[in-house]
């Protein structure tokens, strides 16, 4: 494992965000939810591919704060153009387990 700099950690802008709109993904070669989600007015809407399907239904996404890096590149996924990366805890399964604030707080906060 190779250690990061404070600079470079200090580049990743992890935020929290809501979960606004989810749907099923059925283009993505591994199970997946298309998100939409609301990062506050100074980010703005974004969307994202999260392969969660194993621990959640479409249904219980929205309206759930999700942590998520907002400053990587775009990256095509089939069909879908994801704008950001929602993070999430890899079980020994493979399944993922969503990174959320264990309290509601406001859309845009940057993790610290």
């Amino acid at each position: 494992m190779n250690d990061l700099t404070w600079a470079e950690f200090e580049r990743v802008e992890l935020r929290a965000g809501t979960i606004t709109h989810a749907e099923k993904f059925p283009e993505a070669r591994t199970p997946a939810y298309k998100l939409t989600v609301d990062f506050g007015e100074e980010i703005g809407v974004r969307r994202s591919s999260a392969q969660i399907t194993e621990h959640y239904r479409v249904a219980d996404l929205v309206g759930k704060q999700i942590i998520a890096v907002v400053n990587f590149p775009k990256k095509q996924i089939g069909p879908f153009m994801s704008e950001c990366l929602v993070t999430g805890l890899v079980q020994g399964d493979g399944s993922v387990i969503l990174a959320v604030p264990d309290s509601p707080c406001p859309n845009g906060l940057r993790l610290a």
